[in-house]
């Protein structure tokens, strides 16, 4: 195909720009592995790139093409399967904890795979821009990969750790950060609005916008620093049952956590991340925490966690109007490597105290339905809302988020003891 015939396209087919925009994306952050590396799981909660790769795949076949186009072949039908991560409504699935068993297909039959339903999509993008609900179902089908490109780095990130060697996710150097004070920006009490609102792309799980009663908080500027997590352990917080949450006191005890996930200390602090084994950095904010670990820090530090409507309040009002769909100016600019997409972003809001986007952010919330909140029909209801169960909401972004995914109304979750996310935490406290 000519660079001419490529600009026509793109001018002629938007959706089937920003479907190559975003497959691309895909392939681009694994392109550094060996094929070895994308067969690998690490744990039953992480799955292969090389699966990720395939169940991205696997969702525009089964809810884009297939439907849409009674003379598409399918490329092979084991796939349905192999590649269903949890639709009940599809039918079976391979067991999740068993992904990485999956020697075949082999990663160049997968990337076959991407090239043979991309080639079909070609004329269900073009389609989509006289038809509203294909052009939704693509765009959902596009969000959904992006999320599965942050965890593409999330989980070769845990895969890397379980190597004895410990090596780099991609090359350069961690980001040393200034310390910024931390400052507590207050809420009076009132009904706030709460959820998305608008024309543009949002999850189901973000709506429907509704009411709710605040009483008066305040939140912390920023995320807690290693420096300050470090203060935490040196008094002894994993020490001290008084501080922790019943179940997140047996996992201190069962799982011998004594520091974040992939913190070593070696006479002074040290963490596996993108880069391997660096030294921690103080000034960053602490990362790959529990809710648990988030919990109790907070009990330590006389504060508490924000629910995810207080932090959903401050984030829209500290960011100014221009950017409230986002977070910030300087949201994530798109990546073709590991290494662009970790590069060193923390997004500033309209405050000048308000920091944000290095670290999703825990609250003390539940994941639970909006009141109205109604899932789709059919299978493609089974995305977001049978999930909400022994979850908690995590706010914000983190460096692997992408970045038409970093909004005020996002809504992450994950059980309480996750940590190989991500993860960090900001502080609440009730007005004084």
């Amino acid at each position: 195909m000519t660079q001419a015939t490529t600009r026509i396209e793109r001018a002629t087919s938007p959706w089937l720009a920003r479907y190559r925009e975003v497959r691309a994306r895909s392939v681009a952050l694994t392109a550094s592995l060996s094929a070895e590396d994308c067969a690998l799981q690490s744990m039953p909660d992480a799955s292969p790139a090389k699966w990720h790769l395939a169940h991205t795949t696997w969702f525009f076949e089964t809810f884009v093409v297939a439907p849409h186009d009674p003379q598409y072949r399918t490329y092979d039908p084991a796939f349905r399967v192999l590649f269903n991560s949890y639709y009940n409504g599809i039918g079976d699935q391979h067991p999740r904890a068993e992904r990485g068993l999956v020697s075949r297909p082999s990663h160049d039959e997968v990337l076959a795979y991407r090239a043979h339903v991309d080639d079909a999509m070609r004329a269900r993008c073009d389609a989509a821009q006289d038809d509203a609900a294909l052009a939704s179902l693509i765009e959902l089908g596009l969000n959904h990969e992006e999320q599965h490109q942050e965890l593409i780095v999330t989980d070769m990130l845990h895969l890397f750790s379980r190597n004895p060697a410990r090596p780099a996710l991609c090359g350069g150097d961690d980001h040393r950060r200034e310390s910024v004070p931390l400052q507590w920006i207050g809420c009076p009490a009132g009904i706030v609005h709460i959820g998305h609102a608008g024309e543009a792309f949002a999850f189901d799980n973000e709506g429907p916008r509704h009411r709710v009663w605040l009483e008066p908080f305040e939140l912390a500027s920023r995320p807690v620093s290693n420096a300050e997590f470090i203060a935490f352990i040196d008094d002894g917080g994993y020490r001290r049952p008084e501080l922790w949450l019943s179940l997140g006191w047996d996992a201190v005890k069962a799982r011998g956590w004594t520091a974040p996930l992939y913190w070593n200390f070696d006479g002074r602090w040290r963490a596996f991340g993108p880069h391997g084994m660096t030294d921690v950095d103080p000034h960053a904010p602490v990362r790959h925490i529990s809710l648990f670990e988030a919990d109790a820090y907070a009990r330590w530090a006389d504060a508490r966690l924000p629910t995810e409507f207080e932090w959903e309040v401050l984030a829209g009002r500290s960011l100014d109007v221009g950017t409230r769909s986002g977070l910030g100016p300087h949201a994530h600019a798109a990546a073709a490597s590991v290494a662009g997409l970790l590069g060193p972003r923390p997004v500033t809001g309209a405050r000048a105290d308000w920091r944000i986007g290095d670290v999703w952010e825990w609250t003390s919330s539940s994941y639970a339905p909006y009141p109205g909140f109604r899932p789709s029909p059919g299978a493609i209801g089974e995305y977001n809302g049978k999930f909400m169960c022994n979850q908690y909401v995590l706010r914000g972004a983190s460096a692997a988020t992408a970045p038409s995914h970093a909004r005020v109304t996002y809504r992450n979750f994950f059980p309480a003891d996750t940590r190989w996310q991500f993860c960090g935490v900001r502080l609440a406290r009730d007005a004084r």
